[in-house]
């Protein structure tokens, strides 16, 4: 997602300022982005809420890259995921989705204000 654009959902919220780029304390940072994804991002295998481990993010030109990860997941039948990151910045936000089991690759886009979809494996 465009940096300024993650900044700025997390501070509209949290009513804090702060830096993604130059960050003056990146564990903060990085708590406040882990809790903004906790909170407009869930991941449901065969109806399971799944807990998502944040990892950390970097900056790439005008991009934020927010890495996750999901120990444990066995056999997949069915993720259902909601996802409402930036909705409430944009009212025309559009999040798209991409998700990849056993090789076999699914996509779609959420226009603001759909914020679920589910994909069948």
């Amino acid at each position: 997602m465009f940096f300024d654009d993650l900044e700025n959902g997390i501070e509209n919220e949290n009513h804090v300022r702060f830096d993604i780029i130059k960050p003056v304390d990146k564990t903060k940072v990085n708590a406040l982005i882990a809790s903004y994804i906790k909170k407009h991002l869930q991941i449901k295998v065969d109806g399971k809420l799944l807990t998502m481990n944040y990892l950390g993010y970097e900056i790439q030109e005008d991009a934020a890259w927010c890495y996750l990860e999901i120990p444990k997941v066995n056999k997949v039948s069915n993720i259902e995921i909601n996802n409402n990151i930036l909705f409430k910045l944009h009212s025309e936000q559009i999040n798209m989705l991409n998700v990849t089991v056993n090789g076999k690759r699914q996509s779609t886009k959420l226009d603001a204000p759909t914020s679920r979809a589910s994909f069948g494996f």
